[in-house]
């Protein structure tokens, strides 16, 4: 078994080779974890290419959803993106933001830092920026984003329980997030779960659904909704590099399931002080 350092350090290096390659290598691959099948083209991503301000150049097809979409997005507001690659969701939500908001965009990766600014650069955006930090210790003051999106990300994070304490200093009360995510449903095979490939994929370092909803609702966020969800289907030409014949045939027509889902939650305002006497109020 990895440490989490181990497990954080695998991801860094992945994700440093994905952002020397281009989108058309990355979605070859599974969630561009490495070569496999070119039957993965879109296995997890959604298409961002209708959305206003995409940008083909920040989009390496490692997402599993669409957060942007969802998050409620109004001109004016503070945006955080937790993973932010190449900068594909920080560009959609700038286009709702205007000039008068701002996105900020973390990711641990220098080469996707890099990458994220030099196409920041290329579009004359001055309102989104892109800091290097671990998401479990955001480099942010508390209370200062009206909206977090995040994309396919949490899932290769081993301390998810810190990520969402973190999201919620980050958030004002009353903000909120939106996150596209990968959860299961039943338990993965032991090869899956075992395999580094499969967690820089996406897959094996993903948690039970009602324990990820559990772990939103443990935080103190209220108004917790899916706001979409969608099953992922592994092909086999990928699946027989950790499975035998037989375990694949149980994983595809057993209860098991891996499912994309954007989940939406609210900060809450803290409640005030109750009044301890008759003129304490006044």
């Amino acid at each position: 078994m990895k440490t989490d350092d181990q497990l954080k350090e695998l991801v860094r290096q992945k994700y440093s080779e994905i952002a020397l390659q281009d989108k058309e290598t990355n979605q070859s691959s599974c969630c561009g974890a490495g070569g496999c099948s070119t039957e993965v083209y879109n296995i997890m991503n959604d298409d961002y290419t209708k959305l206003e301000a995409y940008n083909p150049e920040a989009d390496l097809g490692l997402g599993c959803g669409l957060p942007t979409q969802f998050a409620k997005i109004k001109p004016g507001d503070t945006v955080i993106d937790l993973g932010s690659g190449a900068g594909n969701d920080c560009f959609v939500a700038r286009s709702e933001v205007g000039e008068q908001g701002k996105v900020i965009g973390i990711d641990f990766t220098p080469a996707m830092i890099e990458k994220a600014r030099l196409n920041a650069e290329k579009l004359g955006f001055n309102n989104v920026e892109f800091r290097q930090g671990d998401i479990e210790k955001m480099p942010l003051t508390s209370d200062v984003a009206d909206v977090v999106v995040s994309n396919c990300v949490l899932n290769l994070v081993p301390n998810k329980d810190g990520v969402f304490k973190e999201i919620f200093r980050v958030l004002k009360p009353n903000g909120h997030f939106s996150i596209s995510d990968v959860v299961l449903i039943g338990d993965l095979p032991e090869g899956l779960q075992s395999a580094a490939e499969m967690y820089a994929g996406c897959v094996s370092g993903a948690i039970q659904k009602e324990e990820y909803l559990e772990l939103v609702k443990s935080n103190g966020f209220k108004n917790i909704t899916i706001q979409k969800e969608k099953q992922i289907h592994i092909p086999k030409d990928i699946l027989v590099n950790y499975l035998n014949e037989s375990e694949i045939a149980a994983f595809t027509s057993g209860n098991t399931g891996i499912f994309s889902i954007t989940v939406y939650a609210e900060k809450p305002v803290p409640e005030t002080a109750a009044c301890c006497g008759p003129n304490c109020c006044n």
